[in-house]
């Protein structure tokens, strides 16, 4: 099984950029973690980030017969990109987003998730956290995990 694991603008500066808000792990330590727990459950990830939204747009529909899910971190592009909701909803697999801080909690602006209506679910303020929960929730929706 195959994943994408994407992040958007401004998130390879993690572990620098506001650390107070978005904690001191690095991009890399946490595509780290995801390729171990990956291989740990007998999947691979596909790690990519781009400061540039049609780049996040051109991965995802060239991965469209090969990717099984995603999780999406689409930084600010998360409050405004209509171009990354329509690709999500013309994905024949389930994106996740992904936020490390909780946008819920935040400015108001940052309140509403242009991408929510397409996307399967959020994961919000858990920190690096979030990308490894938001990818063990779909690793469970695409073996359909029954408790």
């Amino acid at each position: 099984m195959h994943i994408l694991v994407m992040s958007g603008p401004n998130l390879n500066l993690l572990g620098t950029r506001e650390p107070d808000l978005y904690g001191h792990a690095t991009l890399d330590q946490i595509h780290d973690r995801l390729r171990r727990e990956a291989e740990s459950l007998g999947c691979t990830v596909e790690c990519f980030q781009s400061n540039h939204e049609g780049a996040l747009i051109d991965l995802l529909h060239a991965q469209r017969e090969r990717a099984a899910g995603a999780l999406l971190n689409a930084g600010g592009l998360t409050h405004t990109s209509v171009s990354l909701h329509d690709t999500i909803k013309a994905m024949p697999f389930p994106v996740i987003e992904v936020h490390l801080s909780n946008i819920h909690a935040r400015e108001p602006w940052r309140d509403h998730s242009v991408l929510a209506a397409a996307v399967r679910a959020q994961v919000a303020g858990l920190g690096w956290y979030s990308y490894l929960a938001a990818f063990h929730g779909l690793i469970a929706l695409l073996r359909d995990e029954q408790p």
